[in-house]
């Protein structure tokens, strides 16, 4: 800590933070959870327990003439075996709505998984200090991104002048669900997954629940959507649920039917835009399951790819392709009964000559640069004034 600040602690609370739905009292802080105590209690799947943790779109959104603000956290970092180092979660500054910084935090607790035996080890660590100086001397908004891909407790806030919340600004809420893709995979920070940027174009206020490996239609979630307050709600489905293998033709439509009839019981007119995947040339045509490539992880790469048989199409075995028709249809036969509701075909996001020029590096998530090509799509798309998506809003 630098003694040249005359510093100020500010304890952390909901009132501050924008974009989890509920806040864990840990042995060290708060922990900012993307679904609630409730939802967390009925899910057993590891793999999404530790997606809703991370916290994507999480930020701590402060009004103050501070100059100088830290954070300790204590991150907890991936390491996967046979692939190469991640790096560190990054926290982004914003004043007044512009960049204004970034940095890590070192130390951490390290979450060691195993994608070929399906096992992890979770060994503790030190708390961390993030500090961003320089901040100019006035009253100004300032929102610090937490990394959307580390899970994050957040230990304490001190800054050399006093913060309170911010205020209002008026924007309308944009509750979003999808997959890993709208977790952020590899966006280069948490402003930049194509969902934050698509909000910073937009002019919205933006709650993510996009969850690695985790947009299956759970009820939970659908519950968890119902329940929390927004103008504008997307729902982008169909890639987990093929590369988990998790449901056939038979139980997708019913399951999206009721998935959609949860959140319109809490937001029976809101805009409700349904999603369907990006282009994702493994699976296409080819159902799931969706496994690590042995050889690339022998060479050091981190590779998908799809072992089902397109011929198990026939069989009620869901591919992409087939995955875009049925949530085409869902939409439509919704939409004689429902004005509000709307579809976006994912390709219109990121098609055939978007792969060709920006190839999915593991064959499943896009990067940096493909973030942002969807983000400003997405902005474009359905968040620019004109858009049936936003006109009913």
């Amino acid at each position: 800590m630098n003694d040249t600040y005359h510093w100020i602690t500010t304890p952390v609370t909901a009132v501050l933070l924008r974009g989890a739905l509920d806040l864990e009292e840990t042995a060290h802080g708060l922990l900012p959870h993307r679904l609630p105590s409730r939802a967390r209690a009925q899910n057993t799947d590891a793999q999404l327990a530790m997606a809703e943790s991370q916290p994507s779109g999480v930020r701590l959104v402060l009004r103050t003439r501070a100059t100088a603000v830290e954070l300790d956290t204590l991150p907890t970092k991936r390491v996967y075996v046979g692939a190469p180092p991640r790096p560190d979660g990054v926290y982004e500054l914003l004043v007044d709505g512009r960049p204004a910084g970034r940095a890590g935090v070192t130390g951490g607790s390290t979450l060691t998984i195993d994608m070929t035996k399906g096992t992890a080890e979770h060994r503790p660590g030190p708390v961390g200090t993030l500090r961003f100086t320089g901040l100019p001397d006035r009253m100004k908004d300032v929102e610090i991104w937490l990394p959307h891909n580390e899970t994050t407790e957040i230990v304490a806030l001190r800054s050399d002048a006093p913060v309170e919340p911010a205020g209002d600004r008026g924007r309308k809420v944009w509750l979003h669900h999808g997959s890993s893709i709208s977790h952020g995979s590899d966006a280069a920070g948490p402003t930049t997954t194509w969902p934050a940027l698509a909000a910073s174009l937009g002019g919205v206020d933006l709650i993510n629940l996009g969850f690695g490996g985790g947009a299956l239609l759970d009820p939970f979630t659908a519950r968890a959507m119902r329940d929390t307050p927004a103008d504008l709600i997307s729902v982008k489905t169909g890639i987990n649920v093929v590369n988990a293998d998790l449901m056939r033709l038979r139980a997708f439509g019913p399951a999206v039917h009721g998935f959609l009839d949860t959140i319109r019981e809490g937001h029976p007119t809101a805009p409700l835009l349904v999603v369907s995947p990006i282009l994702c040339p493994i699976h296409e045509d080819t159902p799931g399951p969706c496994a690590v490539d042995p050889a690339g992880l022998g060479a050091g790469h981190l590779r998908f790819r799809a072992t089902g048989d397109p011929a198990e199409r026939a069989d009620g075995k869901l591919s992409l392709g087939v995955i875009r028709e049925e949530l085409a249809r869902i939409v439509e036969q919704r939409a004689a009964d429902d004005p509000h509701i709307h579809h976006l075909d994912g390709r219109a996001l990121y098609g055939e000559s978007d792969a060709v020029e920006l190839p999915l590096p593991d064959r499943l998530h896009p990067d940096a640069a493909t973030h942002r090509l969807i983000g400003e799509r997405f902005a474009r798309l359905a968040l620019a004034a004109g858009s049936p998506f936003l006109a009913g809003a």
